[in-house]
This record gives C-alpha cells, structure tokens and sequence, in this order.
C-alpha cells in the first residue's frame, strides 16, 4: 500500500524526521488559507498522487499563460507548469492550487492517461544548500535491510545506479542488532557532511529507521533530502510504502489508504482476493498460483505474445472468484485473446469450469479463450467446457495453450 507525500510526512514526524511546515488541502481557498498559517514569503504547492516525476510532469489539456509567464517556467518542468510550483504570494498558491486541483497529470510513472490529482500540499519554502538522497529497503539477496544514500539527489536513483553506481552508499542492517548509529555517520561522511551536519543526518536516519520498523513498511524513500544553509538535515519529500499483508496490525496506516489513486481493476480484484497487476500485452492470463502464473507469462512470451496481466486466483478460489477474475480481464480493451491455465489441486478443474463458463455466458466472449486444466476433477471439467456449446478452445499442455492463444490473438487483431 502506498500513502501520499504529506501522510508519509506525519508518519515519519512521529519518529523524529525533519520535515517542513505545511497542510493538505482539496481547494484554492483552502491553499491561501494554509500559506497564510504557515509564515514567509515562499511556498510550495504539491500535487499529492501517488507517482514520482511531478516537478517535470504536465497537466493534460489545462496550463494556464498567463501563470506559466509569471513563473517563468521552461521545458524542463520549471515549477510553474508541473505539478510542483514554487510560490512568493498567497495569491499565486490559489492560482497554482487551482490549475492543479482535478486536473489529470501526467509523469513518467502514471503512464499516458495520467491520475486525477485530488489534494495539494502547501509547504514552506526553504534554503537548498545541497540535495541528497536516502532510503532504506528489504534487500533480499542479503537477506536484510539495506540503507542506501547519493549525493544524487532530486535524480532518478536507476538512473543514477545505472550510469554512475560508484555514488550509491549502502550499509546492511543487522537483523539482530539493528541499525548502528556508527552506520548512519558512515553514510554521512561518505557524502561528504561534516560538523554538524553529520549528526544531523545520523538522526534524520535513525528516525527513517525507527518508522520503516514500527509501521512494517516495505519502503522508506526520501528524495531530495535536503541540507539547509543553517547545516540541518530536513525530508523535502517522502515516499513509503507498506507490506499489504501486515496492515492488519496497523489500522492507523490503513485508513491513510486512497482509494482513488489505486487501479480500479486491481481494487476490484482486492475484494474477491485475487492478486491483480495489469501489464502492456494483449494477452489476458488467469492462473492459480503465482509460480504457475509467472510460467504462464514466460511462455507466451517464448511463443511470441505479450500477457496483458498477472492475475492468480489462489489456491481455494471458487466459482464467484473466478467469474470477477474472468470479469476483470475483459474490461481491459487491450485483451484480444484470454489463456486460463489452472491445476488442480486444493482448487477443482470442474469448479474453474463453471466459473469460466458461467462468466463466459453473463459476460460474453468478444476474444478467443483458451483453457488448460490439468489435476483433481480434470476429466469432468474438460466435460463441462466441451458440453458447453461455447466457442471455447481446449488445450492439453502449456505449450500447446500458449501457441494457440497467441496465433488466436494475432488472428483477431488483424
């Protein structure tokens, strides 16, 4: 589960995190009223959705002229067009409040058709003396928590692993003993801090560290981290992120959860327990197991196909589980054809049967679909399928299930 920018900053205050001054708000009125609460004479406006890239991202078919004149901003995401603008009035927050507030933008990780953006964060302005970048993560080739920092900050961190890793600084947690505050001043010297700035940045970790722990996040990421012209260490943003499967324990995080900023076809799949996660191919797969699943999507791909999702209806799904399955992969334009591979071991082939049948006849069946079954009950689930009078294609092996739905794919897109 991921949480927005201003959320992530009242978790991480709790555990003693430097951040700015500011408020989330949902109207302009509401921008000039928290600027006028937060003292100075420069703000910072923040669309809040959950992708990076907003500083550079563009807002689709809303820019205002006569704002972007005033601003100066440029082609390289200025603030002043993107979705992080720099303010010195009260008036001007309005203006940047109001170009923004549900309005789509688009950045690099929202893909083309953008997100909504439904709140801004009005911010204090601060003196940049320099940008660093932290964040601490599972690393789970070393089997612990990793803390990595860059002087890189305000950068794309795979960029910046991809073309300079020299200027990525890692330190491995012990899961034993915890994070050494002799690890956090390694870090610290290892960016080139000095005086006071050191313990500064020493206690900005320790604090990142206390909250990925007690919150059981799965990512804490600050970028930029910035250090002030007075030497302080301050989070100018934030990111984190939470293990789905240990929210249960933190019901103070789970209400941060936005229900708008998720994929409706991931929400959907949510409620019938399904593990849902849309892909760019034209091939729609619906497994039980995620080992089977990832094989599903390696072998369409060795015969030539691209699958649309990843979807796994667990082990004990039943015929209501499998119909929204099926249900869900349809709503997605870009299915051409459906492959439903399934085993059957806990979960019976006669039960996906009726499952995919009785989706097949409520919905209906606008691209081919290839079934495999193989396991508990397969003979009669082939039975049922066969009986069906449904122009559904049977398949006895992987391979053969992938070649024939990706040439029945390739067939209906011409």
């Amino acid at each position: 589960m991921k949480v927005h920018e201003f959320q992530a900053k009242q978790l991480l205050a709790k555990h003693g995190v430097a951040v700015l001054k500011g408020r989330a708000v949902a109207t302009p009125a509401e921008a000039i009223d928290a600027a006028r609460h937060i003292k100075g004479d420069l703000w910072v406006v923040k669309s809040q959705v959950h992708a990076g890239g907003r500083g550079k991202g563009r807002f689709v078919g809303q820019v205002d002229p006569d704002v972007l004149a005033r601003a100066g901003a440029g082609e390289d995401g200025l603030p002043g067009q993107g979705g992080v603008r720099l303010a010195r009035s009260t008036a001007e927050v309005g203006e940047h409040a109001r170009a923004m507030l549900t309005k789509t933008l688009v950045t690099k990780q929202t893909g083309p058709s953008g997100v909504q953006v439904q709140r801004v964060y009005v911010e204090e302005g601060c003196d940049i003396a320099r940008e660093l970048y932290v964040a601490i993560l599972l690393d789970r080739s070393a089997y612990r928590l990793v803390v990595m920092a860059s002087t890189e900050g305000g950068t794309e961190i795979e960029e910046v692993a991809a073309k300079h890793p020299e200027k990525i600084l890692k330190v491995w947690v012990d899961p034993v003993t915890g994070l050494g505050d002799w690890q956090a001043r390694q870090l610290a010297f290892g960016l080139g801090l000095e005086g006071r700035t050191v313990f500064s940045f020493a206690r900005l970790v320790r604090g990142l560290y206390d909250a990925y722990m007690a919150t059981d996040a799965s990512l804490v990421e600050i970028n930029p981290l910035v250090v002030t012209t007075a030497g302080e260490c301050v989070a100018l943003d934030a990111k984190m992120t939470f293990d789905d499967n240990a929210l249960f324990r933190h019901r103070s995080v789970m209400v941060l959860r936005d229900l708008n900023e998720e994929d409706p076809a991931e929400l959907a799949a949510s409620r019938y327990d399904l593990n849902y996660i849309k892909l760019d191919g034209n091939i729609g797969c619906m497994v039980n197991g995620a080992g089977l699943a990832m094989a599903t999507m390696d072998i369409i791909k060795l015969c030539g196909g691209e699958p649309a999702n990843f979807l796994d209806v667990g082990g004990g799904a039943g015929r209501e589980n499998v119909k929204a399955g099926f249900e869900i992969i349809t709503r997605d334009p870009n299915v051409q054809g459906i492959l439903v591979n399934i085993f059957g071991g806990i979960m019976k082939c006669d039960v996906i049967a009726e499952g995919v049948l009785a989706a097949v006849k409520d919905v209906g069946l606008q691209v081919p679909l290839v079934v495999r079954l193989e396991g508990t009950n397969v003979e009669l689930g082939r039975r049922l399928i066969e009986d069906s009078g449904l122009p559904v294609i049977t398949a006895s092996s992987m391979q053969d299930a992938a070649q024939k739905i990706v040439e029945a794919a390739a067939a209906a897109g011409e």
